[in-house]
């Protein structure tokens, strides 16, 4: 029966494989559950209340709905979508509906702006149009999407595990390790993970990532008990710790079970936002919301796609309709759920790098979030340090369909290299994806091949325009 359904044997799968992708993206995303908290629920709104209400936070409910969310909509991405994509609360969305919306209004009244920019997608999605532009994309261009993707979360991998770094100032942003030396157990960890997985995967060992993830956190919680690292910063005191954990500091939890709160959900107020914001106003934060949103995804699954081998000639998705049409309803989710946007996330491809081809291992990590509302401790165990390494890994993995791009066409080439190069170093999925739609409508139009580019993207492409002048235009109407 989940042969059948989920079209196992005919992607080339098998229910083991499934079962160890759903795992693995897990681990690799499981992190949102403690990150979201600290983002949007230590947040104030205008009215100086945490989200719920609240004089305090209340971080154990927080954790609770993403986790419940994350659980729900993935499961439904599994059965309806039938692909290997996971989703939950978006990051940089959450971030910035905290600082950038719910500074300016209550928290129900911002999670009301990604309610209705949910609707507004999802509508896009019913009439087409959402499904329309993925296909007016180039087939080369879905490609260096995917390529700028891997890049980006290995990007993410690198950053996550403390082995890439901020500067303090300086003209270089970034640096190897704190000041430019690997230092701490964290980063031994990491790189154990990182090497075991490479060896595994060099001699063929099923469940290369799934063994890595969890043979360096065994290893960090025998760190971590013989040496007492402690966290890299200590929000109680503010005291900062380079040889630190990242955001879960590895021990053996001492209560597994406990009771989730699912008290936010359904503190919304869908219009009562304009009352304190002009129209104007709003329907920038709607439209820069919905923008990130709808192209963040077309991104995340045209990667999923290539990386999994399902797209065709044209580099389109099977059953694409429905898995934007779930993508969508994420979005009117996390407004309801008051945790913010929820939408796919590009971390999926580990668990499509460990074997997974179908909505089966969706479901599986659907669940295993589900059980995260009652077992967050265990959560808790697995630090940064060592699921990390899997995205590393994954990058590479995408990094090699960039041989797939005709690099002699400046029409192509010169847009795909902005979108790979723009993805890590913004920090953003759609930043990149913006700028190569607009150059590559530039650069067909200065050739005179005009028709070569689909009315959509000359659309989509005014859009992302409005989309990168959003500051000055807001700016001028006050």
């Amino acid at each position: 029966m989940l042969d059948s359904y989920f079209k196992i044997t005919e992607r080339g799968s098998t229910v083991a494989r499934e079962i160890r992708g759903g795992f693995v993206t897990f681990f690799t995303m499981a992190y949102i559950v403690a990150l979201n908290p600290l983002i949007i629920g230590l947040a104030k709104d205008a009215d100086g209340k945490f989200l719920g209400g609240g004089d305090a936070p209340n971080l154990a409910a927080v954790a609770a709905m993403t986790a419940l969310m994350a659980g729900v909509l993935t499961i439904l991405m599994g059965v309806v979508g039938n692909y290997p994509l996971a989703l939950a609360t978006g990051l940089g969305l959450n971030t910035f509906v905290a600082v950038g919306i719910a500074s300016k209004m209550s928290w129900a009244d911002a999670m009301g702006l990604v309610v209705m920019e949910g609707i507004i997608i999802t509508i896009l999605v019913l009439t087409g149009f959402r499904t329309a532009v993925f296909k007016a994309v180039p087939a080369q261009l879905k490609i260096a999407i995917s390529v700028g993707i891997g890049l980006f979360i290995a990007l993410i991998g690198l950053v996550d595990a403390g082995f890439v770094r901020k500067t303090g100032g300086g003209p270089v942003p970034v640096t190897l390790g704190d000041n430019g030396t690997l230092v701490g157990w964290p980063i031994i960890v990491f790189a154990f993970g990182l090497f075991l997985m490479i060896i595994l995967m060099v001699k063929k060992v099923k469940g290369a990532l799934l063994i890595g993830i969890a043979s360096a956190t065994v290893l960090a919680i025998f760190i971590e008990s013989a040496f007492k690292i402690g966290p890299n910063f200590n929000g109680a005191t503010g005291a900062v710790n380079p040889k630190g954990w990242g955001l879960n500091v590895p021990a053996v939890p001492t209560d597994i079970i406990g009771k989730p709160d699912f008290g936010l959900f359904g503190q919304f107020n869908l219009l009562g936002s304009f009352d304190r914001i002009s129209l104007v106003a709003g329907i920038l934060f709607i439209f820069t919301l919905m923008l990130s949103d709808f192209f963040d995804t077309v991104g995340t699954v045209t990667a999923i796609g290539y990386e999994a081998n399902l797209v065709d000639s044209e580099g389109n998705i099977p059953n694409n309709d429905r898995i934007l049409l779930v993508d969508s309803l994420a979005a009117v989710a996390g407004g309801v759920g008051s945790i913010s946007s929820n939408t796919s996330y590009i971390e999926s491809a580990a668990g499509v790098g460990e074997g997974a081809r179908t909505g089966l291992a969706s479901v599986v990590t659907g669940v295993l979030f589900l059980l995260t509302t009652f077992l967050a401790p265990l959560v808790a165990v697995i630090p940064y340090e060592a699921a990390t390494p899997a995205l590393v890994i994954v990058g590479f993995l995408m990094m090699t369909q960039i041989k797939k791009i005709d690099w002699e066409d400046f029409g192509i080439a010169i847009p795909a290299f902005l979108t790979i190069i723009l993805m890590p170093f913004t920090y953003n999925i759609s930043v990149g994806i913006g700028a190569g739609f607009i150059s590559h409508v530039v650069i067909r139009i200065v050739q005179g091949r005009r028709k070569d580019v689909h009315p959509l993207l000359l659309l989509v492409s005014g859009l992302f325009v409005i989309y990168f002048l959003a500051s000055p235009i807001n700016a001028w109407i006050g």
